[in-house]
């Protein structure tokens, strides 16, 4: 595949913006390769500035469910355009986009919508130690729940840690607070309850993980959380900025059957457009300023743009019910892929649920931050680069999720196996 323009294009970003590139992972270090530069997006392709074309399997990390530049999403943004982008002022459509998420989950009865997940997973912390007048949130490691300081921890040589900071730039006495345990890991979580238990505030959790890789929990650890949450009087966020509306069209808590205290959702509530929210319980929002003292704001919060997209992407979900379509074809399509490599002989393991999946390159099951690290990621980086040559981008890490969207089609899947099965690993 020719690739002259997208080197000449990474040369002059690295100039201008740090590593070339405005998020770290589209650097293509991990997979030992240069980043290709997206001209244009349509349905299930993308196509690079020198006319490569690719089916797509990272979806812009999962928010375009129906695919790139879906008709009747681009319509609604192009009538909210026309009439401004951003007034600093309430509209109508924040009203309404809050009204569908507070219908799709049982859980919520108000909204707080910001501009990312980030900024989401920011403000339920704080909402949640505000709430209980308690400092210390316990963290999963393996869970990414944005770059928030008090998020960016590391853990420790024991089952249980203070969290201590994985970056520059973030003081100790930011990370202090955090209390790391193995995901998957009831046991740990208890022993943390037993030590801290007066002081904790909140247990963040992926209800399924999708930053160290897929994983998909038992019911019985998200029922276990909730459980300890109660009994301690903390409170449990789940952080749902990748699976809400994406697994279900009530998220995982849906599947699961688990009630979370506080929601954060991003990704597809803005149809490829920034934004994100914070949901859950009345007595609980109600403590978010300006009705209580807990405080938050963003000018850009809720912007029409973001919520118009948003709004028309959960209205076609709500209609035509994708999700049993999405769960048959990417299990027949990861079936094909553990076929095709179990034919080459080469150890993998695949996580999935729903239209998220993750090949893992080891053959022992991965559960958690510890065994996905086990994985072979030179292996990987070679898969990723063989494929990308072949007209198939996928994430450009071994520890990231793949999704499908409601444009794939079977003859692309049946495209990528015929290019996987040309791959030497």
């Amino acid at each position: 595949m020719k690739n002259t323009k997208n080197k000449r294009l990474f040369a002059n970003a690295k100039k201008v913006i740090p590593g070339g590139v405005n998020s770290p992972v589209r650097a293509f270090n991990a997979v030992d390769a240069s980043p290709i530069f997206i001209e244009k997006a349509k349905g299930q392709y993308l196509y690079d500035a020198d006319g490569n074309k690719y089916i797509d399997y990272c979806l812009s990390w999962g928010p375009m469910i129906l695919g790139h530049a879906n008709k009747d999403v681009l319509a609604s943004v192009k009538k909210t355009m026309a009439n401004g982008t951003s007034y600093g002022i309430p509209t109508e459509l924040e009203t309404k986009l809050a009204e569908k998420v507070v219908a799709a989950f049982d859980s919520i009865d108000k909204v707080r919508l910001v501009s990312s997940g980030t900024e989401a997973v920011m403000t339920a912390i704080r909402l949640a130690r505000g709430t209980t007048g308690r400092d210390k949130i316990v963290k999963f490691v393996g869970c990414y729940h944005g770059h928030v300081d008090h998020m960016l921890v590391s853990a420790g040589s024991g089952l249980m840690t203070l969290g201590s900071p994985s970056s520059p730039g973030v003081p100790k006495d930011f990370t202090k607070h955090t209390i790391l345990v193995p995901y998957n890991d009831l046991d740990a979580l208890k022993k943390a309850f037993a030590k801290y238990s007066d002081s904790i505030a909140a247990v963040i959790v992926e209800p399924v993980a999708g930053n160290m890789g897929t994983i998909v929990p038992p019911k019985s650890f998200l029922k276990g959380i909730s459980t300890l949450c109660k009994k301690n009087k903390s409170l449990l966020i789940f952080d749902e900025v990748i699976c809400g509306f994406r697994l279900a069209y009530g998220g995982a808590q849906t599947i699961f059957g688990i009630k979370p205290d506080i929601t954060t959702l991003g990704k597809i509530i803005g149809g490829g457009f920034p934004i994100g929210a914070i949901g859950g319980k009345a007595k609980i929002m109600n403590n978010l300023s300006p009705n209580g003292a807990v405080y938050q704001a963003g000018t850009l919060s809720g912007n029409p743009v973001c919520v118009s997209a948003g709004l028309e992407t959960l209205k076609i979900l709500k209609t035509n019910n994708p999700y049993p379509k999405l769960e048959k074809m990417t299990a027949a399509f990861c079936t094909a892929i553990s076929e095709t490599l179990t034919s080459k002989s080469v150890p993998h393991t695949i996580n999935r649920i729903g239209s998220m999946f993750t090949l893992f390159f080891t053959d022992e099951p991965v559960t958690d931050f510890a065994s996905a690290m086990k994985c072979d990621t030179a292996k990987y980086a070679s898969y990723f680069r063989q494929m990308l040559n072949a007209g198939i981008y996928l994430p450009p890490s071994q520890f990231e999720a793949n999704f499908i969207s409601t444009a794939h089609k079977k003859t692309d899947l049946n495209k990528t196996i015929a290019a996987l099965k040309k791959v030497k690993l």
